[in-house]
C-alpha cells in the first residue's frame, strides 16, 4: 500500500477517533499501531505495541514529570497558593480591579511551584474566583482571567511542557526553564495592564477593594517563606549547576512534603490525596506520551516526517515566513487539540525544519509553548475554560470564553514580541552557571 496514502489515513483515522470523544493518547496509539501494521504487518506492529509502552514508563528523564506534579499537588494542598493570593491581595487590593491583579500574581507565583496550567486554573478558581465574585466582579470576565492566569503554569518553570520538549528535541532542560522566565514574566505585565485598562473602561466591572496597613503587608510577606525556599531550591540549584532537572524535580516534592508537615498543612488524607491526584494526573500524561510514540514510529515508517521538513524547508517564504506558517498552523491546532498532544504530535514534524532554517533550538521551545497554551484558553476546547465552567456551573462557556477574549489578544502580541526580539528568551540560559 502507498505509503502517503496511508500516512493520509492514519492522521484520518486519529482525528476520527478524537472526534467521538476517544481519549486522544489512545486515539494516537490506535492510529499508529494500525497504521504500522498496514505497512510492516501485523507481528512487527503487535511488537511495536508491547516495547513502546514499556520503554516509556521506565524511562529515567520522564520521572521528573511526576515528581513536578506531586510538588504543585502537596503545595495546592498545603494552602501555597491561598497565600500567594493573601499578599498580592494586601499589597494590590486597595487598587481598582486589585483583586484581579492579586489573581494574575498568585497564578505567577504559584506557577513557579507547579508545573500544570491546569493545576493553576483549578486551585486559582476555587481561591482566587469566590473573591472576586462576593466584591462584584463580572463572573466571565473574572473566570477568563483566571483561565488565561492559568497558562502561566506552563510557561513559568517548571513546565511538564518544556521538559516533554527538551526530551523530545534532546535540549537542555534547563535552559528551557529559565528561558520561560522573562516570557512568563511579560504575560503577567500585559495580563495587569489589561486588568487595568478594563477597570479604567469598565469600573463596575472591577470594583476597588479595601486597603490595607503596612503591618498588614508585612505579615502577608511572611507567609510566603515556603514558597520562596522550594523556588529557591527547584530553580537556584538548577541555575548553579548543584542539581539536575530530575534531582531538582525530586526536591522539590520531598520538601514540599517536609514543608507541609512541619507547618501542620498536611495530614495524611491530604498526603495520601494529593498522591492520588498525582498518580491520576501523571497516569494521563504518561498515556498520551505513548500514544504519540506510537503515531511517531509510524510517521516515521512512513516517511512523512522526512517529506514534511523537507517541504517547510523550500518553502519559497523565507524562514520567518516558515515560522509564521508553522504558528499560524498551532493557533488552528491549539482551537481542536490539548497542548500535550499538540507538543508530541508535531515537534519532531517541525522541529528539525527550524533547525535547518537556522532557529536556535531553545527560542523555539519557549516559541512552541507560547503558541500552544493559546489551545488551553480558545475556543472550542480550552481546557483550562472547561475545569473553571466545571467548577463555576453557574458562568457559562460562552462568559468565560468571551472574557479570556482580551487576553488571548495580548497573547498573540506577546508571540510576535518574542519572535521579533529573541534575547528576552535567551539572555539568562546565557548567563546558565
Amino acid at each position: 500500500m502507498d505509503k502517503n496514502l496511508v500516512a493520509a489515513l492514519g492522521f484520518g483515522l486519529m482525528f476520527a477517533l478524537m472526534a467521538v470523544r476517544v481519549p486522544i493518547g489512545i486515539a494516537m496509539g490506535i492510529s499508529g499501531v494500525v497504521g504500522f501494521g498496514l505497512i510492516a504487518g501485523v507481528t512487527p506492529a503487535l511488537n511495536l505495541l508491547a516495547n513502546v509502552p514499556l520503554s516509556v514508563v521506565t524511562d529515567y528523564n520522564l520521572s521528573v514529570i511526576p515528581m513536578f506534579i506531586l510538588m504543585g499537588a502537596l503545595c495546592s494542598s498545603a494552602g501555597m497558593s491561598t497565600e500567594l493570593f493573601r499578599a498580592s491581595l494586601a499589597w494590590v487590593g486597595h487598587r481598582r480591579g486589585g483583586l484581579a491583579l492579586a489573581t494574575i500574581g498568585a497564578c505567577a507565583g504559584f506557577a513557579a511551584i507547579n508545573g500544570s496550567s491546569v493545576a493553576t486554573a483549578a486551585t486559582m478558581s476555587q481561591v482566587a474566583l469566590p473573591e472576586m465574585r462576593k466584591a462584584g466582579y463580572d463572573g466571565g470576565l473574572s473566570a477568563g482571567l483566571i483561565a488565561a492566569g492559568g497558562t502561566l503554569g506552563i510557561m513559568i518553570p517548571p513546565s511538564v511542557i518544556f521538559v516533554l520538549y527538551g526530551i523530545m528535541t534532546e535540549t537542555d532542560i534547563t535552559k528551557l526553564f529559565f528561558a520561560g522566565v522573562f516570557p512568563g514574566l511579560l504575560a503577567v505585565v500585559l495580563y495587569a495592564l489589561v486588568v487595568m485598562f478594563i477597570a479604567y473602561r469598565h469600573p463596575h466591572n472591577f470594583p476597588a477593594g479595601r486597603a490595607h496597613s503596612f503591618t498588614e503587608k508585612l505579615e502577608s510577606l511572611r507567609e510566603l517563606w515556603s514558597t520562596m525556599v522550594l523556588f529557591l531550591v527547584v530553580l537556584g540549584g538548577m541555575y548553579a549547576g548543584y542539581v539536575t532537572v530530575t534531582e531538582a524535580a525530586g526536591l522539590g516534592a520531598a520538601g514540599a512534603l517536609i514543608i507541609g508537615v512541619v507547618r501542620r498543612r498536611l495530614n495524611p488524607a491530604q498526603i495520601k490525596r494529593a498522591l492520588v491526584e498525582s498518580l491520576r494526573v501523571s497516569s494521563a500524561i504518561m498515556m498520551i506520551v505513548i500514544g504519540a510514540f506510537l503515531f511517531g514510529y509510524f510517521l516515521t515508517i512512513t516517511q512523512f516526517t522526512q517529506k514534511a521538513v523537507e517541504l517547510l524547508v523550500h518553502l519559497p517564504i523565507g524562514a520567518y515566513g516558515v515560522l509564521a506558517l508553522v504558528m499560524v498552523g498551532y493557533l488552528i491546532l491549539g482551537a481542536v487539540m490539548d497542548e500535550l498532544a499538540m507538543i508530541l504530535l508535531t515537534v519532531p514534524i517541525v522541529f528539525p525544519a527550524m533547525m535547518a532554517l537556522g532557529f536556535d533550538p531553545v527560542w523555539f521551545g519557549v516559541i512552541v509553548v507560547m503558541a500552544v497554551t493559546f489551545g488551553m484558553i480558545c475556543p472550542p476546547v480550552g481546557m483550562n475554560v472547561f475545569v473553571i465552567n466545571s467548577i463555576a456551573r453557574d458562568i457559562s462557556l460562552t462568559k468565560i470564553y468571551k472574557g479570556t477574549m482580551p487576553f488571548i489578544a495580548v497573547d498573540v502580541f506577546r508571540l510576535v514580541i518574542l519572535c521579533a526580539f529573541p534575547v528576552i528568551s535567551l539572555w539568562l540560559p546565557s548567563r546558565l552557571a
